[in-house]
């Protein structure tokens, strides 16, 4: 076994470079062809389609409803502010959604996935799309973390919400040969400082929906788009977060120290591709799209990103918190119930 495992040490790498020195062109020939074509010939049709979205009562959730409305799908809205979401489902109406449906529910909890799910197929017949976009932001250094147990919301609403949705709304996306839209983030391929958790969650998600797309079936054409955003203007980029004691907070201070350095896309910009994506049938869509190149130096120089992220990030969250006294002024305790 030694001998095989040194015959492959030897001979792979050399090979392996050739292939992809060969395979590489033909792909990107192939993607720039497929793009073309996608653009020119390929559009869904969301007429009357029925698309259950999570995390539905703001940010990109909210924006997505609004896009999806003006191309006349039908809508279920999922999240826990039951009268933010009535007042976005009327806006939708008023943009051209055929029907709008509130859910109000917690992702986190499987029984309450299973049920809005449910209530979609007994309401509609149907469902065609299923956006995973709930999520929660962490901004605390793992070695700060004073009671573990009081982050797991982090992974429960950010993997498991999209699981638990997922696995109740497949055998209904089969029949309807449906898509599945995850909001992950550039984060889960990119060193993410001081939102380590946030980032392993979103990682967790691109895995499994990548594994997934494997496991399934072709010819049950279940379609799965992976969204990775960077920075867009939404309540976690205007300072909403869970805290390390576990409680979501508001702080405008600590939005300026994560995402200050870099620019902001609008939420409207943000949903608009995305649905322009998804209709393409997009596997991937990074946005803003400049945001591609990025992983291609995580993978290939990862000491140069280790090292631009230490100079980006000097400051711990809890450093900051220090030596601003006024931030605590700022900060605001809210009702988790308000996710």
């Amino acid at each position: 076994m030694d001998l095989i495992h040194q015959l492959l040490n030897l001979v792979l790498p050399p090979i392996s470079l050739i292939i992809l020195c060969v395979s590489i062109p033909l792909l990107l020939i192939f993607r720039l062809v497929r793009c073309i074509i996608q653009s020119i010939f390929i559009s869904e049709n969301l007429t009357g389609k029925v698309v259950l979205i999570t995390g539905a009562s703001s940010g990109i959730g909210e924006y997505l409803a609004y896009e999806y409305a003006k191309r006349r799908a039908s809508l279920v809205l999922v999240a826990r502010r039951e009268t933010k979401l009535r007042e976005i489902g009327e806006k939708a109406r008023q943009l051209g959604a055929t029907d709008v449906v509130i859910a109000p529910a917690d992702v986190s909890k499987a029984a309450e996935c299973n049920r809005f799910v449910q209530e979609t197929v007994k309401h509609y017949g149907r469902l065609d799309h299923l956006v995973c976009n709930a999520g929660v932001v962490l901004y605390c250094p793992v070695e700060d973390t004073t009671d573990v147990e009081k982050l797991r919301p982090v992974m429960d609403i950010n993997f498991w919400g999209s699981i638990y949705a997922t696995h109740f709304a497949l055998p209904h996306l089969k029949r309807s040969k449906g898509n599945i839209i995850v909001n992950a983030s550039m984060k889960g391929w990119l060193v993410s400082p001081w939102s380590i958790l946030y980032g392993a969650s979103k990682a967790a998600l691109i895995n499994f929906f990548e594994t997934l797309r494997v496991e399934l079936p072709q010819d049950e054409n279940v379609k799965i788009t992976i969204v990775a955003p960077g920075f867009i203007k939404s309540e976690i980029t205007q300072g909403k977060h869970l805290s390390k004691e576990g409680e979501v907070v508001i702080d405008p201070e600590m939005s300026k120290m994560m995402s200050g350095k870099f620019p902001v896309e609008s939420t409207e910009e943000c949903a608009r591709a995305i649905v322009k994506g998804v209709c393409r049938g997009e596997r991937y869509i990074v946005e803003p799209s400049w945001y591609r190149v990025l992983p291609l130096f995580q993978f290939m120089c990862p000491e140069l990103v280790e090292w631009c992220s230490r100079c980006l990030y000097k400051t711990k969250p809890g450093d900051a918190a220090a030596t601003n006294k006024s931030k605590s002024l700022n900060s605001t305790v809210i009702n988790n119930k308000s996710l």
